[in-house]
């Protein structure tokens, strides 16, 4: 990744501005069929990131994505997919409405990406920049401050796993 140029240095690694924690990052949604929380899970390395697993309430949402992977059920009561392919971006297209109110969500800190009315298309993408974006979660976002960031979930997404990048099918 190149550097900004500037006299304060680089900047800090983002996505879409809002800054990288511990080299991952989840973008939170409410699937649209199931109206459950859900969430995919990133590792970033370089300037790509990965989808690791899938986090929600409903474990009809995991079977929607029909992927091969470790089903698990989560203390808090949720589940996880984790995948067995991981799957590598440089960059994400997403449509983003006000009913699955897309967030990106790391460090405990969210920036919405959907608009207020309607739909939107956005880019997930990493930079190095000055400019961070973000703010606080609000309460909808408990479940995934408390599991997307857990010990045990980060544990089981072996850094190992992104150092092996896989081709790249859409999200839900």
């Amino acid at each position: 990744m190149a550097a900004l140029g500037t006299a304060a240095g680089p900047g800090r690694l983002t996505v879409n501005g809002l800054p990288v924690v511990a080299g991952r990052f989840a973008i939170t949604y409410v699937h649209s069929m199931y109206r459950a929380p859900s969430a995919e899970v990133f590792t970033v390395l370089g300037g790509r990131f990965t989808m690791r697993a899938v986090l929600s309430l409903s474990g009809g949402v995991l079977d929607y994505y029909a992927l091969d992977g470790e089903r698990a059920r989560l203390p808090g009561g949720g589940w996880v997919l984790r995948l067995a392919e991981p799957v590598t971006y440089r960059e994400l297209p997403l449509l983003t409405t006000s009913l699955g109110r897309r967030t990106l969500l790391s460090g405990g800190r969210c920036l919405p990406l959907y608009p207020r009315d309607g739909a939107a298309e956005v880019r997930v993408a990493l930079r190095l920049t000055h400019d961070v974006r973000g703010g606080p979660c609000d309460q909808s976002q408990s479940f995934f401050l408390n599991t997307t960031y857990s010990a045990t979930e980060v544990s089981a997404i072996s850094t190992m796993d992104s150092q092996n990048p896989h081709s790249s099918p859409m999200p839900g």
